[in-house]
């Protein structure tokens, strides 16, 4: 499935201006067998990079943002991961995600957190492992039609001192993530990226 990523000024999706966020980005996946065309629409917290096709592609996930310079180290870095719906319901989705987390890390504290996203189902957990880095992932479920779900993910040192800043801005951007139907125009250039 080739993956693209494009940041636009003006698009139907529009980030709200005391959101924190800025350019809004659309990551898109082609149709793959059974899946419709995707894309997820979100904003990138100001002074936040997106990134698709180099270090997303590098680390085999479907986009990155991060802050400054890419270290290649996985704290303080958004993750998005797309992939064909194959568990019944979201709540799988998390079990299967919490069990596999226990089974590597059984003194692990594992704790449920609220989302509130009026366009997707999606339900996070905060991880803080022995290791002292704590992960917090949203599985969310755009529905049946899609084919689809999709994870943002996000660690950090436990003890970090922009613990709550990195906490608020990953916040947001799943929260204005949305799911759209994509369909490449015929005219469309070949995405820089393929999976």
């Amino acid at each position: 499935m080739r993956i693209a990523l494009v940041l636009l000024a003006l698009a139907s999706f529009s980030v709200q201006a005391g959101d924190g966020l800025g350019n809004t980005a659309i990551i898109h996946g082609k149709p793959d067998g059974h899946i419709p065309g995707w894309a997820i629409v979100t904003g990138a917290p100001k002074g936040w990079t997106v990134d698709c096709c180099t270090y997303a592609e590098a680390i085999g996930v479907n986009a990155v943002l991060y802050q400054g310079e890419w270290t290649g180290k996985p704290q303080r870095v958004m993750v998005l991961n797309v992939w064909p719906r194959k568990l019944p319901t979201l709540a799988a989705e998390v079990r299967a995600d919490r069990k596999q987390y226990r089974q590597a890390d059984p003194a692990a504290k594992v704790t449920a957190i609220v989302v509130r996203d009026p366009a997707m189902r999606c339900a996070a957990t905060r991880y803080q492992g022995t290791d002292r880095v704590d992960d917090v992932v949203v599985f969310c479920d755009p529905g049946r039609a899609s084919g689809i779900r999709l994870s943002w993910s996000i660690s950090f040192d436990d003890g970090d001192p922009a613990q709550r800043a990195l906490l608020d801005d990953f916040m947001r951007v799943v929260a204005a993530s949305r799911y759209m139907h994509y369909v490449a125009s015929p005219t469309a250039a070949p995405s820089a990226r393929g999976k």
